[in-house]
């Protein structure tokens, strides 16, 4: 499998007494069907797996796949302090005929590269899958460093890396260093450069609610290697990411999902949803984008 295109990692929608919405759930997907996504991850941090209980996430991966069937490529995470239950999200997984996985560092744990390795082989080995890594340091505590990826590297199933440190410099020696590793940008106001670097797949949570405008990205840099155009639809983005990492980022993903009518529910604790204010401002900044990236289109189209 190769990682090409944009990858949504879904939101889970939630019932206004806290249980997941299935019917919503449902709808989520096709809509991101219908939008032409590329591929879509169930049990990533914008799909709040964290407040999870672990038969909600299995769960939850086998509904995914009922409702998507072989429309389009379905990645599980894994994530788990603990090896033995990424393990078993794994083999849940391959049991329900995932086209992938997602395997990050155990957070809190602080594994040596080593560890962290051995981690993931084990992980490799329960499900023959073929495998996206997942770095984010900010969030795991520890980079899945050179020695980490030179072990983890060897397996056939690792096939590429979303990469979320938002160290330039990384992304360069990951490019040269470690070339039989796809990268996957996971941070966001670096797709046009990841791009630049070879990149051919984008892991963004706000295609959740503007996959267009994302897949425009992708078609502009990756297939139409128009980096002119790719600066002037990543400029018109850079607003929403800027509001993104304003600290409430799955909150305002899904008040996003609300805003094209998907009845996505609200965050589960500890997080709280947006203020009025935020949503305001959140609307104001996606009415631009939309109306800019469309108006980039038709320039693009007309010469």
């Amino acid at each position: 499998m190769k990682f090409e295109g944009i990858y949504t990692p879904a939101v889970t929608p939630f019932t206004s007494d806290g249980a997941i919405d299935k019917q919503a759930f449902a709808e989520v997907l096709e809509s991101l069907i219908e939008a032409k996504v590329h591929g879509i991850i169930i049990g990533g941090s914008t799909g709040e797996y964290y407040a999870h209980t672990a038969q909600e996430r299995f769960d939850l991966a086998a509904h995914a796949k009922d409702v998507i069937g072989t429309r389009l490529a379905l990645i599980v995470g894994t994530g788990a302090t603990r090896t033995e239950d990424s393990i078993e999200y794994a083999k849940a997984a391959k049991s329900i005929g995932a086209d992938a996985i997602l395997v990050t560092s155990p957070p809190y744990a602080l594994p040596t590269d080593r560890e962290n390795s051995v981690h993931a082989l084990a992980i490799d080995r329960a499900a023959n899958l073929p495998i996206m890594l997942y770095n984010y340091p900010g969030r795991m505590g520890v980079s899945m460093g050179e020695e980490y990826l030179a072990r983890v590297g060897k397996s056939r199933n690792v096939v590429a890396i979303k990469e979320s440190s938002g160290d330039m410099g990384r992304v360069h020696r990951l490019a040269r260093e470690f070339p039989h590793i796809g990268l996957s940008c996971g941070w966001d106001d670096q797709a046009l450069e990841f791009f630049a670097w070879g990149a051919r797949s984008w892991v963004c949570a706000g295609s959740n609610f503007l996959p267009l405008e994302h897949v425009a990205l992708y078609e502009a840099c990756v297939l139409e290697k128009n980096f002119d155009k790719g600066r002037r639809i990543m400029s018109a983005m850079l607003p929403l990411m800027n509001f993104l990492d304003g600290g409430k980022f799955v909150q305002s993903i899904k008040f996003g999902c609300e805003l094209n009518g998907l009845k996505v529910g609200q965050v589960r604790a500890p997080l709280r949803p947006l203020n009025s204010g935020e949503k305001r401002t959140l609307q104001t900044v996606i009415t631009n984008l939309k109306r800019t990236v469309a108006q980039v289109n038709s320039g693009a189209n007309n010469e």
